[in-house]
């Protein structure tokens, strides 16, 4: 309860209290209790005097703690002693407030001083033109360009493992990686051979036929020559009456005989030839049997086509494998290249400069636990399709360095640096130059005066101005938090009152 009630609940208690008689007695005279009525109340016994002789009327006395008439009247108002307190407050503050003005105004004033204007410590560079070529950085990795997947061309029981035969080593061109057990393809190399040398036996049996078919042939056509040739004077003697008639049929018998033989003989041969092409036609087919049956000899010796490094292996001794699964990858030793994308505009400056793309010079940056090294290489390619998708070009650098320190490997996160286009006659100018992205501040007589600038490449913490300045002005390289014309700079040490410039990056 606030304390104004209390207080007004506490008045009213003892206006209550002030209001009820109080009655004063002779103590001589005794006293009984006699019950009055009062409508609406409960019943209430007060004491009266015994029947007596009257006396004077008793004179009220006052309690102790019964207030007095000008306290009743205080308290019969509350409202008002509240509305009192607050005048007092109130009056209190004024002459507080009044009384502060008075001794501030009529406090003695401290002599002034002249106003100074500030100057801002500066740093400035004298423009120069020249001829510069900035460079650009971009991030790729590193990739194998020539790697091999060696697998298994037969099937069969791995029998033997190099133990040059792990992630990381290196192996040498025509060495045994793995073999697989081999005792079934020399078994069918044996086999092929033998079939071979019985078919080339074969051939010879039908090419000595021939020989012996031909011979005959050959002394048919004698025989039937000769038998012609008397048949011939047969006939001569047959018409001069030499002979007989059946001497003449007999020798025409004997010619046709041999024309008989020789047409045998003919067709004998014929067919030896016939034969001994089809034999020919085995051999043909059982040389090649037992040329993959050799093959097959030698690929169960898995060899490093060239000097590489191992990438992953999963041959064990006693693992089974099927034709075509991988057992090795590896790739080529100083093969590594790295891979990296430019955007088109830097594409675009790197086609309109004078050594073009392909073979200009590149340094390439492996940073292998916070140590950076540092490969020298040149662009060898570039992409067969432009990145649409990532906005650029792909290109591939070849590393030139023989014999580096730490050999680079496929899958590294590097830093690639390349040589931007050549400027002519531009200037060079450090980063912090630069305000608002397209404009310095030249110093003129001790002010700074802002200069419009066509900003054409960036180079670390440099920048190239293409135009917007002239030979031997100076500009301010410092990075001042409120930089505006007409602001008086100074270099260090020119003037004692000189404030430090802020650096707040580019300005505005």
């Amino acid at each position: 309860m606030p304390l104004s009630g209390r207080r007004l609940k506490r008045d009213r208690k003892l206006s209550d209290k002030a209001k009820k008689p109080r009655l004063v007695v002779d103590a001589a005279e005794p006293l009984r209790d006699e019950p009055l009525s009062d409508p609406g109340s409960e019943e209430v016994r007060h004491p009266v005097r015994e029947p007596g002789p009257r006396r004077a009327p008793a004179r009220r006395v006052p309690r102790p703690d019964e207030p007095t008439a000008p306290l009743r009247a205080r308290t019969g108002h509350p409202f008002l002693r509240g509305i009192v307190q607050l005048v007092l407050v109130v009056a209190v503050l004024a002459a507080s407030v009044a009384g502060m003005r008075y001794l501030t105004a009529s406090k003695p004033k401290a002599p002034s001083r002249p106003a100074t204007e500030q100057v801002y410590t500066i740093e400035r560079q004298t423009v120069a033109l020249g001829d510069t070529r900035p460079s650009f950085s971009v991030f790729g990795g590193t990739v194998a360009n020539e790697s091999v997947e060696l697998r298994a061309l037969v099937s069969g029981e791995i029998a033997s493992v190099a133990p040059e035969l792990e992630a990381g080593r290196h192996v040498k061109a025509g060495q045994v990686l793995a073999t697989i057990d081999p005792f079934a393809y020399r078994g069918a190399v044996t086999e092929a051979r033998a079939n071979m040398r019985e078919a080339e036996a074969s051939l010879a049996e039908r090419e000595a036929s021939i020989s012996a078919q031909e011979t005959a042939l050959k002394r048919a056509r004698e025989q039937l020559e000769l038998a012609r040739n008397d048949l011939q004077r047969a006939e001569q003697l047959r018409q001069r009456g030499n002979t007989t008639q059946q001497g003449l049929e007999e020798r025409q018998l004997i010619v046709s005989q041999r024309a008989a033989a020789v047409e045998q003989a003919e067709a004998s041969l014929e067919v030896e030839r016939a034969r001994a092409e089809q034999q020919r036609a085995v051999n043909d087919r059982l040389a090649w049997k037992l040329e993959e049956a050799e093959k097959n000899l030698a690929d169960t010796e898995l060899k490093a086509p060239f000097d590489g490094v191992v990438v992953s292996e999963t041959a064990g001794i006693g693992r089974k494998v099927s034709a075509s699964d991988v057992v090795v990858q590896l790739y080529r030793e100083g093969s590594v290249e790295a891979r990296f994308i430019v955007s088109d505009r830097q594409f675009g400056r790197l086609l309109s400069d004078s050594d073009g793309v392909v073979g200009r010079p590149v340094e390439v940056t492996w940073t292998v636990g916070g140590a950076a090294v540092t490969y020298q290489g040149e662009i060898d390619r570039i992409g067969a399709e432009v990145l649409a998708d990532r906005g650029g070009v792909e290109l591939f650098a070849r590393i030139t360095e023989e014999n580096p320190k730490v050999t680079l490997r496929p899958g590294a996160f590097v830093e690639v640096t390349v040589p931007d286009k050549l400027y002519r006659q531009a200037i060079r100018l450090p980063e912090t130059a630069l305000y608002g992205g397209n404009s310095v501040f030249v110093v003129e007589d001790g002010r700074m005066r802002r200069r419009p600038v066509e900003v054409a490449a960036y180079d670390g913490a440099d920048i190239v101005i293409a135009s917007g300045l002239k030979p031997g002005e100076e500009v301010m390289t410092t990075q001042i938090a409120d930089a505006r014309d007409g602001l008086k700079v100074a270099a260090p040490g020119e003037h004692m009152r000189a404030a430090p410039a802020q650096g707040m990056g580019h300005g505005s």
